[in-house]
């Protein structure tokens, strides 16, 4: 991708360039297809920053309309949902002080610093608040995260190499 225009400078006004204007329609495009809700650039004397307020989702296209096919799946579920007995729900036992650690960012998942590196951390391994445990690459920047809580890794949630959402669990953490 080409780099923005310089931002307008004092009491001059500058007009985007017709390519500027496409590449930013490309990254928006890209943005969304990703589902990336926020996104910040700044190169030198350029800055963009873009945030969707509304859930960023796919285009889905349907051979019938969507109003058509969506109440008889609705109906058929509740008539299935009135019809089963209510079974019993048990919880997972939930361990005390376990925290978890979870992608800032879309991206893809690494465990570790380089192909072929040792990992970052291992479960049974302790970690400091602020220590860097993974990579999350997004955009083909590579994204060191840090841990934001102390204490002994009790299971890693992902696999290296995996496609991770905003918000997805990456670590399970015992912080006590």
């Amino acid at each position: 991708m080409r780099g923005f225009s310089r931002p307008p400078g004092r009491g001059k006004k500058e007009r985007m360039k017709q390519e500027d204007i496409q590449d930013l329609q490309q990254l928006v495009e890209f943005l969304k297809e990703h589902g990336v809700a926020e996104f910040d650039l700044e190169r030198e004397d350029v800055k963009v920053r873009l945030k969707f307020t509304q859930p960023v989702s796919p285009v889905v296209s349907f051979a019938a309309p969507a109003a058509a096919v969506a109440p008889v799946h609705l109906a058929a579920a509740a008539t299935a949902a009135a019809s089963a007995p209510a079974a019993p729900v048990s919880p997972a036992p939930a361990e005390e002080n376990l925290h978890l650690i979870k992608s800032p960012i879309v991206g893809t998942f690494y465990g570790s610093p380089s192909p072929g590196a040792a990992a970052f951390i291992s479960a049974g391994d302790h970690v400091e608040k602020g220590q860097v445990i993974c990579i999350v690459e997004a955009m083909k920047l590579m994204n060191e995260i840090e841990a934001d809580a102390s204490g002994e890794i009790v299971k890693v949630l992902v696999t290296n190499g995996q496609a991770v959402e905003y918000g997805q669990p990456l670590f399970s953490v015992r912080t006590a």
